[in-house]
């Protein structure tokens, strides 16, 4: 059975955000059908056989990846009412905390786990089983936002961002689940939370505006974003000479996406550098920055992004256009492992994890498709 919906003749909208992308039907975009629909089955059946028998992946006491892989199945057409996937939302209800988080009670991670989640709960949500939990979730995640409640009054620069209780400031990449999480259960963007994380999105760019004041802002200056502006700063592609902090890839798709979800326009100067620093950084066989650290992870931002984007066709900062979808589909073809699972050799981040790693990749793969573009 296909388990994607690939639809050829539906047309993607046009794009505003020119000069990176133009509008063609998506019957001339993408990887085949078929080669697609038979990674995509590969890598469903892995992370089934791959299911612990309480329901999690993994460990039983990291509901974040559990959430993950159970996000990716349900995104990848399998129903919430297979046995596998019933199986993880009984154990992933288990998290559900008194507070309305859905976290490990020891975990240092509650912004990460309940985003995650929430995600997977939201995509699972038939009939409204799991209206109430989502109502709560995104309750608790905003009480965690780093605003005057954690002593982070506005001018403080982790203002309005979410991160790890355990380093005690908040990062762009706990700040872009988060708005994943907010919007998947219907929060608006001019909500409070949406405009105070825009604000420490804001800031995690190299572009000294308005926006930007840090001391960071105009030491790069060149439009990608990094991990974090708080408690001293911090990139995870380093400092340059001067003191920067080094822009990177996945931040940068992250940072992006995160502008439009809290409703920046197109024409804003923020959108408008981030999206010259893509275009001049384009590629599916590394994450810029970063090279193979964290490729998964920017596979799945990558495609997200360019997906919710609208873009058809990407032109780089050379003048060529690439069928993205088709390119990264291709690749992600050639990197499935014969189990039908993925894995990064370079290990940072979990990524020698197969089950994580196989999550991030489906997840990429669901963007592959020309009409997933289309439902954004």
């Amino acid at each position: 059975m296909n388990i994607w919906r690939v639809a050829t003749t539906v047309a993607l909208a046009t794009c505003s955000l020119s000069p990176i992308c133009s509008s063609l039907s998506a019957a001339d975009l993408g990887p085949d059908p078929a080669a697609l629909n038979i990674s995509v089955t590969r890598g469903v059946a892995f992370l089934k056989q791959a299911q612990a028998s309480d329901g999690s992946w993994t460990s039983p006491s990291a509901p974040g990846i559990t959430g993950l892989v159970t996000y990716s199945l349900l995104e990848s057409g399998v129903p919430a009412d297979d046995p596998i996937v019933a199986r993880a939302l009984t154990h992933l209800e288990s998290f559900i905390q008194p507070d309305g988080g859905i976290y490990f009670p020891k975990t240092t991670h509650k912004n990460y786990e309940t985003s995650i989640t929430l995600l997977a709960f939201n995509a699972a949500n038939t009939k409204g089983r799991y209206n109430e939990t989502i109502v709560n979730a995104s309750k608790f995640l905003k009480g965690i936002q780093w605003d005057d409640e954690e002593s982070a009054p506005k001018a403080n620069p982790g203002f309005g961002g979410a991160g790890y209780g355990s380093h005690e400031r908040p990062d762009l990449s706990n700040t872009a689940f988060f708005l994943e999480a907010l919007k998947a259960a219907g929060v608006s963007q001019s909500d409070p939370a949406f405009q105070n994380a825009l604000v420490f999105v804001s800031r995690c760019q190299n572009l000294k505006s308005e926006h930007n004041t840090t001391e960071f802002a105009d030491k790069v200056n060149d439009g990608g974003f990094y991990y974090t502006p708080a408690a001293g700063g911090s990139s995870q592609a380093g400092s340059d000479p001067n003191g920067g902090l080094r822009s990177y890839a996945s931040m940068t798709y992250a940072g992006l996406k995160s502008m439009i979800y809290a409703g920046v326009e197109p024409n804003d100067p923020r959108v408008q550098a981030a999206q010259t620093w893509i275009r001049k950084f384009y590629s599916i066989e590394e994450n810029p920055g970063m090279g193979q650290q964290g490729l998964y992870y920017y596979y799945h931002t990558f495609a997200k992004t360019l997906a919710v984007l609208r873009v058809a066709r990407f032109e780089d900062a050379s003048g060529t256009a690439h069928d993205w979808r088709k390119e990264l589909g291709e690749h992600l073809f050639a990197q499935q492992e014969e189990n039908g699972s993925w894995v990064n050799k370079t290990e940072r981040w979990y990524e020698g994890n197969p089950d994580l790693v196989t999550a991030y990749a489906l997840l990429a793969l669901k963007y592959c498709d020309p009409a997933a573009s289309a439902e954004e």
